[in-house]
């Protein structure tokens, strides 16, 4: 799959790429991190994307309160304001760790994004808070 990839490497780099593509689906660009990525991939005839991180990130959304687990490598098949097969992805739900399986911004005028999980919890939050 990798040679049908648009591969892209080097932090700077990696960011702005992160950042155009998160925008070209309609996804908030402050949903995944953008920081320490050094590698960024997306085959487009498949919709998969894969980011690279130096090390695995944890990052607390203070807006939702919600502390969120980033591994050292994400990947989901992405498509216009849908992230679905996410993995390395974990977000806490009461005092247990739960991969999110899919991501969704609601196309109406709720202004929310969906999350759901391998375990069939689904939660809703503004897109204002990423």
């Amino acid at each position: 799959m990798r040679e049908r990839a648009e591969i892209y490497v080097g932090e700077i780099e990696c960011q702005k790429r992160a950042i155009q593509l998160l925008d070209e689906f309609n996804i908030p660009g402050g949903l995944l991190p953008v920081d320490n990525i050094i590698e960024i991939g997306l085959v487009r005839s498949e919709g998969f994307i894969w980011l690279r991180q130096k090390k695995k990130k944890d990052h607390y959304f203070e807006q939702i309160g919600r502390s969120v687990s980033f591994a050292a490598e994400v990947t989901a098949f992405v498509e216009p304001r849908r992230m679905k097969k996410v993995t390395g992805v974990k977000a806490k739900e009461l005092l247990l760790w739960i991969g999110v399986s899919e991501m969704l911004v609601d196309n109406s005028n709720s202004g929310n994004i969906q999350f759901k999980t391998h375990t069939g919890i689904s939660r809703s939050f503004p897109i204002s808070a990423f």
